[in-house]
C-alpha cells in the first residue's frame, strides 16, 4: 500500500484508498464496518492506517465510503449504477438455525425472524453438514435478490456417525462417505481402524473437526462387511439416513428389567376382557402384534366390539431412557427385509406384543353396535386381554371367502358390520384413496426373488 508521503491530501485520503482497495478485491461482497476494518488490517501493515483504525467510528467509516464512491463516479472511475455493489450493510447480525443442504452443495437456514429461508452459498457453509445447528451472519439484502448469509460457527452436529468405504494408504486411512448431501472423507488414524480393512464398508464416528480443516478426524466403531453384501448395504443406508443400528445400553437395560408377569393388583384396575373372544390380524411376516379385536353378542342381541391397542405407556415411564429414546425415534421403520423398532425387542416383540395365549395390557375403545352397524354406546379405558388366535390377512380373507375356518362366526360378523359402516361412510361423502403398494419376495439372504403388487382385500379393511 502507498505510504502517506506518496499520497496527495490528508490521512483521510489514505484511509479512503484502503477502503476502496478492500471493496475492489471482492466487488460483489457486502461488508459491515468491522469486516472492512479487519480486511484492511489483513491487507496492509501501515502505521498511519493502524492509527486511523483505532480512532475510526462506524458513522465515520460510512461517510468515508460514501465520499470515496462519489469521488470515483465524479472522476469517471466508477459508473453510478455500480455503486450499489460497493455498499456497506448494517452491523453484522447473527442468527441460529438448522442448515438444510441441497444436492449442489449450497444450503438454506430457516429462522422465524425471516420470511424466507436464508441462502448459504457452497463456499460459505464452513464445515457444516446437513441438519447441523449453525450460527450464521446475515448479509445485506440486495433489491430483488434473496436473503443470503454465511456460516460462522457450527454449534451442534446433527450426526457424528457415517457409513462409507475404508481407503488405507500407507500410514493413514480415510472413510469415504457416499451421501449426496454429506459427502466427506473422514481421516482415520491406523490405530483407530478397529480391524477395518481396505475396501470394507464401515461406520466411523467423528471425534474432531477444527473449523479451519477441510476433513474431520474420527474412529471406526463398526465394520459392516464388503460392498454389495445385503446386510452391509442395508446397515449403511440406515446410518446414512440417521437411523441407529442399536439401542443405547441404558435403554436396553431398562427394557430387560421390565417384568413379563402382570400383577393381580394391576388387573383389578382394568376392565377384564380375557374371557371374551379376541384375535389379531397382521401381515404374515409380522413379529409384533400391537392391535387386536374382540367381539361378544349381548343379551339384547347387539354386539360389543372392542379395539385393543397394546398399552405401552404402562411400561414406558415418562422421563426414562426408554421414553427419551422412543421420542427421538418417533416411529418404527419398515424396510424391505427388516423392521427397525421404535422400542427394544423386549417391548415391541414380547411384553407389548398381543401374542395368542398370553395375558396382555391394552388401552381399548369398546362399542355397543346393533345389527345395522349403529353405534349405541361407547367406552374408552385400560383393559387386560387374552388373544385366542393370530390371523394373517390372507388367512382372514380365506375365512371371508370360503366361510370356513377358525372363528368363522366372529370373522364373518366383523365383515358384515364393516361393510355396513363403509357403505354409510361413503354415503356421507367419504373418499377412498386406493394406492399401489409394491412388495418383494426375498431369499434367506435377503436378496429379491420376485416383485408383486400387494392387493388390498376385505380383510385389510
Amino acid at each position: 500500500m502507498p505510504t502517506q508521503k506518496n499520497l496527495p491530501g490528508t490521512s483521510i485520503t489514505l484511509m479512503q484508498q484502503a477502503i476502496l482497495a478492500v471493496f475492489k478485491q471482492h466487488p460483489f461482497k457486502h461488508y459491515n464496518h468491522k469486516q472492512v476494518l479487519k480486511k484492511i488490517q489483513q491487507l496492509y501493515f501501515d502505521d498511519a492506517v493502524e492509527q486511523l483504525l483505532e480512532k475510526l467510528e462506524e458513522t465515520e467509516l460510512r461517510n468515508l465510503v460514501i465520499t470515496t464512491l462519489t469521488n470515483m463516479v465524479a472522476m469517471g472511475e466508477l459508473l453510478e449504477s455500480e455503486i450499489g455493489k460497493y455498499k456497506l450493510f448494517p452491523v453484522e447480525q447473527f442468527i441460529v438455525g438448522k442448515i438444510d443442504f441441497t444436492a449442489s452443495g449450497s444450503a438454506y437456514v430457516m429462522n422465524d425472524d425471516f420470511e424466507d429461508d436464508i441462502y448459504i452459498a457452497r463456499q460459505n457453509t464452513l464445515n457444516a453438514m446437513h441438519g447441523d445447528k449453525v450460527k450464521i451472519t446475515v448479509y445485506a439484502k440486495r433489491t430483488g435478490k434473496r436473503q443470503e448469509g454465511e456460516v460462522v460457527e457450527v454449534l451442534e452436529r446433527a450426526r457424528t456417525e457415517f457409513a462409507g468405504i475404508i481407503q488405507v494408504s500407507g500410514k493413514f486411512a480415510f472413510l469415504s462417505t457416499e451421501s449426496q448431501r454429506n459427502g466427506i472423507d473422514i481421516y482415520i488414524p491406523l490405530s483407530l481402524l478397529n480391524g477395518a480393512k481396505n475396501g470394507e464398508k464401515a461406520i466411523a464416528r467423528i471425534t474432531e473437526w477444527p473449523s479451519d480443516s477441510k476433513n474431520p478426524a474420527g474412529e471406526i466403531i463398526k465394520v459392516l462387511g464388503m460392498p454389495g453384501e445385503n446386510n452391509a448395504e442395508m446397515d449403511a443406508i440406515l446410518v446414512d439416513y440417521g437411523f441407529p443400528l442399536s439401542f443405547p445400553a441404558k435403554v436396553e437395560k431398562e427394557a430387560e428389567e421390565i417384568p413379563h408377569a402382570i400383577t393381580a393388583s394391576e388387573i383389578k384396575k382394568r376392565r377384564d376382557f380375557r374371557n371374551i373372544t379376541t384375535f389379531t390380524i397382521d401381515p404374515a411376516d409380522a413379529k409384533d402384534f400391537d392391535d387386536a379385536l374382540s367381539i361378544q353378542k349381548l343379551a339384547n342381541g347387539n354386539y360389543e366390539i372392542g379395539i385393543h391397542i397394546a398399552d405401552v405407556s404402562h411400561y414406558v415411564i415418562p422421563g426414562s431412557a426408554l421414553d427419551d429414546e422412543g421420542f427421538d425415534r418417533a416411529t418404527s421403520i419398515y424396510l424391505v427385509d427388516r423392521v427397525i423398532p421404535m422400542l427394544p425387542e423386549k417391548l415391541s416383540n414380547d411384553v407389548c406384543s398381543l401374542r395368542p395365549g398370553e395375558d396382555k395390557l391394552c388401552y381399548s375403545a369398546v362399542f355397543e353396535i346393533d345389527s345395522h352397524a349403529e353405534v349405541l354406546n361407547k367406552w374408552f379405558g385400560r383393559t387386560v386381554i387374552h388373544s385366542k388366535h393370530r390371523f394373517s390377512y390372507e388367512q382372514a380373507q380365506e375365512v371371508i371367502e370360503t366361510k370356513e375356518g377358525p372363528l368363522k362366526e366372529e370373522i364373518l360378523t366383523f365383515h358384515t358390520l364393516a361393510q355396513l359402516l363403509r357403505k354409510e361412510r361413503f354415503k356421507e361423502g367419504a373418499i377412498t384413496f386406493e394406492k399401489v403398494e409394491v412388495k418383494f419376495r426375498l431369499d434367506e439372504k435377503g436378496f429379491p426373488l420376485d416383485v408383486y403388487i400387494k392387493e388390498s382385500k376385505d380383510s385389510n379393511k
